[in-house]
């Protein structure tokens, strides 16, 4: 039996109730549909991480680092006194698993700084009703991308049903893995070059400190209209942030594989 082309995004857990479909699969609409997923994915990951770091200590790091201007933050980002006070506000003593943790929390406190100084999300809204039926009775992150006529076919599922057992970490984990998904999947929907993104930031290679203000200037320049059609001008510029951040050595997105290899040793 075929599977119908189309993208779903459910989520029932405590008061987090969304449901939609895709099924009309024109590029530029799947585009728009998958980062109004991701940024909703994005917006509630720290909120599942709560058990095993002190995000409300993060979200307070955060508020003083953007007092600084965006070169000295990114500095500051990068600096190991910033490291060491992210190590004291994760929940665990073990240095692998710490290790693992510091990495998920350093993305929650880069992506909070700069969201006060520069875009971090896509320009669409979050996703927030409920328009489809749930497909599980049970508390459920449900996102199921099926568009096997497209050149190359896309196929995706990430899929948790959450009980008293689920460790909210690995609710973390699923909705970083469908970030990561729609990040690999978005520029092709919606035409973005991502080759011409890495070649604008080209000169640089390994981003020694004193060169960190030259990559956020060369971001500042970006010319975003230049790498994506109009309706996407703005989420090239969030993939010239990233890669900027990339250059330097800091995440823009929470990392999957550290929570699930957490969640592994744990």
């Amino acid at each position: 039996m075929r599977v119908e082309d189309q993208i779903v995004f459910t989520a029932h857990h405590g008061s987090w109730k969304v449901a939609d479909r895709l099924i009309d699969m024109d590029d530029e609409k799947v585009a728009h549909f998958i980062a109004s997923i991701a940024n909703t994915v994005n917006a509630k990951i720290p909120e599942y991480l709560t058990e095993v770091m002190n995000v409300a200590g993060i979200m307070s790091l955060a508020e003083e680092l953007a007092r600084k201007d965006l070169g000295d933050a990114v500095v500051a980002l990068k600096s190991p006194g910033t490291a060491r006070k992210l190590g004291q506000l994760v929940f665990e003593k073990d240095k692998k698993l710490k290790k693992l943790l510091t990495d998920v929390a350093k993305a929650l406190l880069v992506r909070e700084v700069l969201s006060k100084k520069v875009p971090v999300d896509y320009p669409e809204e979050r996703l927030s009703e409920v328009r489809i039926v749930f497909p599980y009775n049970e508390d459920h992150v449900n996102f199921t991308a099926f568009h096997l006529s497209a050149d190359p076919p896309w196929r995706a599922v990430r899929r948790l049903i959450i009980d008293e057992k689920t460790p909210m970490a690995d609710v973390a984990r699923l909705l970083a893995s469908i970030n990561e998904s729609i990040t690999l999947k978005l520029p092709v929907y919606a035409g973005i070059d991502v080759k011409g993104i890495d070649a604008w930031f080209g000169e640089f290679k390994k981003v020694k400190k004193a060169e960190i203000p030259a990559v956020v200037e060369k971001y500042r320049h970006f010319p975003a209209e230049n790498y994506a059609p109009g309706h996407f001008v703005e989420h090239a510029r969030v993939y010239a942030l990233r890669k900027a951040l990339e250059k330097i050595g800091l995440p823009l997105d929470v990392p999957a594989k550290s929570l699930e290899k957490y969640l592994e040793k744990k």
